[in-house]
């Protein structure tokens, strides 16, 4: 009976040792200078970012490598690079564990790969903004937590705003595409559509409103930003210039640029009769100058009418005075 129990406690405690020697892959553990200290979102792998290999009881191998501008990365004794742009970190796990496999380095490995630094998912915001900046596309990222991010739009940020991408055509080449988002319809929410969903490698920008400047006979000459191009005209011009001073002249003129030239049309309009509603008022475009001259013939006029009662008004008070 001893006899046959001999051989079964030593195979007991072979088995034993055989299992304290191969820990399962769910116990294994996970090195924190990669998987702590990025606690990045899992997205995939692009061309620039680093990513953290932790091969299993292999320190020669376990390191941060930067992936390369064609997507590879190249492990030390590794004959051939390994794609990892494209792939999520778990995907990537696979790869480089069949690639040690294949190239007989080591026999069933355990790899696990961390993203430390994303750079292949950058987008930009500039223009009109308070804060441009370039961040990287982590997570859910919208064109309102873009917009927010660079601290929201600037005072003189224009109607729209222009969201570029790369795409590839079907003949392979890179083509930009640009879509013009108007700035109420985000705002506002009046389409959730307009909130689009960036993925990394858009630049978004916001133009500067476009101005036109009053200048000449009026209260408060200046530039003044044109909010939206279908409300500016000339009234509108007046009002925000706070209106007209005394002795304006009946005629005012629009300068304006037209054509690759550079030069200014000079187009009269009959000011008087756009107030009192006798002609339609005239729309006023970006970089216009609305010139309002002042009638120096009814001022002079005016003066001397004034010069003149003053002096009878004198002449009377002398008199009277003289008589009494």
């Amino acid at each position: 009976m001893n006899r046959l129990c001999i051989p079964i406690l030593i195979a007991a405690l072979a088995n034993a040792a055989l299992a304290q020697q191969q820990p399962e892959r769910s116990s294994l553990p996970v090195p924190t200078t990669f998987s702590e200290g990025s606690n990045l979102p899992q997205e995939r792998i692009g061309r620039d970012d680093l990513v953290g290999i932790y091969v299993y009881d292999s320190p020669e191998l376990t390191r941060t490598v930067r992936v390369s501008a064609d997507g590879a990365i190249r492990l030390p004794m590794m004959k051939a690079p390994v794609m990892a742009s494209g792939l999520f970190p778990a995907e990537l796990e696979t790869a480089i564990a069949a690639a040690l496999t294949k190239e007989e380095l080591l026999v069933n490995p355990i790899v696990t790969v961390s993203v430390v630094e994303y750079r292949s998912r950058p987008i930009n915001v500039v223009g009109a903004v308070k804060a441009p900046l370039t961040f990287q596309a982590t997570g859910t990222v919208t064109l309102l937590d873009a917009i927010s991010r660079a601290g929201g739009l600037a005072e003189n940020a224009g109607p729209e705003i222009l969201v570029s991408r790369q795409q590839t055509n079907p003949d392979g080449q890179p083509i930009n595409l640009v879509q013009r988002i108007p700035v109420k319809g985000l705002v506002n929410s009046a389409d959730p559509a307009l909130n689009l969903r960036l993925e990394g490698g858009e630049e978004i920008r916001v133009p500067e409103a476009g101005r036109f400047f009053v200048v000449g006979n009026v209260k408060s000459p200046g530039a003044y930003v044109i909010q939206n191009s279908a409300e500016s005209s000339v009234l509108k011009a007046l009002a925000l210039s706070q209106g007209l001073l005394e002795y304006s002249s009946k005629m005012a003129y629009i300068y304006r640029t037209e054509g690759g030239a550079g030069g200014k049309n000079e187009i009269p309009i009959e000011l008087k009769d756009i107030i009192d509603r006798k002609a339609p008022d005239v729309p006023l475009m970006a970089s216009d100058i609305l010139y309002i001259p002042e009638n120096t013939h009814r001022k002079h006029t005016m003066n001397a009418l004034e010069k003149t009662l003053l002096v009878s008004t004198g002449l009377a008070a002398a008199l009277i005075f003289v008589l009494h």
